[in-house]
């Protein structure tokens, strides 16, 4: 070991020792990205909120027609499960949108959303909000029929693992790949921090040339030892530690990290620059508030870059309700409603309410009939999409709720999803500016086009 070996290794100990383990690992995610390879003319971007551990859609929006919502208060009244009264936002009415080739349900649907939804309920009001009904993992559409007949289902229904990679991927057959950074595959990405996860990482934004980047919730990365009296000697520790980061150390495994350490001191810079704009709204100090608060201040950092595309993943965890749900669930649907009602507002005080859509997704649904004082893993649940370009309503139909029934897998009230992961996707493709064939041949390969329905409408 020579001297000038010694020297660069106490030199590197000395400046980034104190940094602790987890902001280096951030900065090790992070990756700027490449050159662009297609060209667009605005700026838009989709944020996936996914709801970890199987969300019951059935207690977030009821159906209050008078068979569905008498079958529903016999079957979880007697454990408390059954949301009537102040549980319930006033009624609303909707027609079933032709988002299904089975859609058969006439006239309009008489619904309400749980009590705890009151902000979503309002944007609702305002026409930004549409619901996807009975949505989940599917390789093609399948009737009752057909799965019992060992028809193609997705593989490992009701494990949690299995499912959140399925329900990320957009794929029914499963990928290493998430559908939010296949689609910015087909179009191309600018600049650094196009595909972002939030807070925890998340497949969806993870493409196959699309590099995924994880962010802390709080938005914040910095090195310590870089920040100390006076700050020009700082400041010329870290003009030091660059040189040696950009210097060709002869090793290819030691280049490669000093150009992902590298890559993270230059974006922090980024991150440190979007969270200095001023907020329309107060976030809540949640988990998910503080993740899409990062999320906000970084799309509106980007959108004054100009045209562009980007992909979010934020998360909120807990919905694995097997006991107590009827607390539980409700106050993770008041975190939800809450965070999601200061990011909208944010958003659209920020003239991004048209370019910017977010949408909820679980790994599977509840089953109706329930499990002492919390519900079973089940498969169909549903989906909200928000945004200023949003058609906003009902998409598909409500389960039947007869258990044993046409949409009952298993006797407990498992639908089986009447709309896939991959017709929400190719909607919210279709908007992001992506072609008819590159999402049915690279974003959703294989089965996007078994569907006879690929565009759900509910996007302007």
């Amino acid at each position: 070991m020579n001297d000038s070996t010694l020297s660069r290794r106490r030199f590197l100990g000395q400046s980034t020792q104190a940094a602790s383990a987890a902001t280096l690992a951030s900065m090790g995610m992070l990756g700027l990205t490449g050159a662009a390879h297609a060209a667009v003319s605005d700026y838009k971007a989709i944020v996936c909120l996914f709801l970890a551990g199987g969300n019951d859609g059935a207690n977030m929006v009821v159906p209050l027609d008078t068979v569905r919502y008498s079958q529903y208060g016999q079957l979880r009244g007697a454990a408390g499960l059954a949301l009537s009264g102040a549980g319930l936002m006033p009624a609303r009415r909707s027609p079933l949108l032709a988002a299904s080739a089975a859609a058969s349900v006439a006239g309009d649907q008489p619904f309400a959303f749980n009590a705890a939804l009151a902000p979503l309920d309002r944007w609702y009001g305002q026409g930004k909000v549409a619901v996807m009904l009975n949505i989940g993992n599917l390789r093609r559409p399948l009737t009752k029929a057909e799965y019992l007949a060992g028809g193609k289902a997705p593989g490992e229904l009701f494990s949690h693992p299995d499912q959140q990679g399925q329900a990320n991927a957009g794929l029914g057959a499963g990928s290493a790949t998430g559908w939010g950074g296949r689609l910015m595959d087909t179009l191309g990405v600018a600049r650094a921090l196009d595909a972002v996860a939030v807070g925890t990482g998340g497949q969806f934004v993870q493409g196959v040339s699309t590099s995924a980047n994880l962010v802390p919730e709080s938005g914040g990365l910095s090195l310590n030892g870089f920040n100390f009296w006076p700050q020009t000697e700082a400041d010329e520790r870290l003009k030091a530690l660059q040189k040696v980061l950009t210097a060709d150390s002869g090793h290819r495994l030691a280049n490669a990290a000093n150009k992902s350490l590298a890559d993270g001191i230059a974006l922090a810079n980024t991150l440190k620059t979007a969270a200095t704009g001023s907020l329309a709204a107060t976030f809540p100090s949640t988990s998910l508030g503080a993740q899409l608060k990062t999320t906000a201040q970084l799309i509106a950092a980007h959108a004054k870059l100009g045209a562009g595309r980007q992909v979010y993943y934020v998360s909120l965890g807990g919905f694995d309700t097997h006991g107590g749900q009827a607390w539980q669930h409700a106050d993770l649907l008041s975190q939800l409603s809450a965070a999601v009602d200061a990011f909208q507002t944010t958003i659209t005080a920020a003239g991004l309410d048209r370019s910017v859509t977010l949408f909820t997704a679980s790994e599977f649904g509840r089953t109706l009939g329930p499990n002492a004082t919390g519900t079973d893993h089940g498969w169909g649940s549903l989906s909200l999409v928000l945004g200023g370009a949003v058609k906003g309503g009902l998409y598909g139909e409500f389960p039947d709720f007869t258990l044993g029934g046409p949409d009952d897998a298993s006797g407990r009230g498992v639908w089986i999803p009447r709309l896939g992961f991959q017709q929400l996707g190719a909607t919210l493709g279709r908007w992001f500016g992506v072609s008819a064939s590159a999402l049915s041949t690279q974003v959703f390969p294989a089965e996007l086009d078994l569907f006879p329905v690929k565009d759900l409408g509910f996007m302007g």
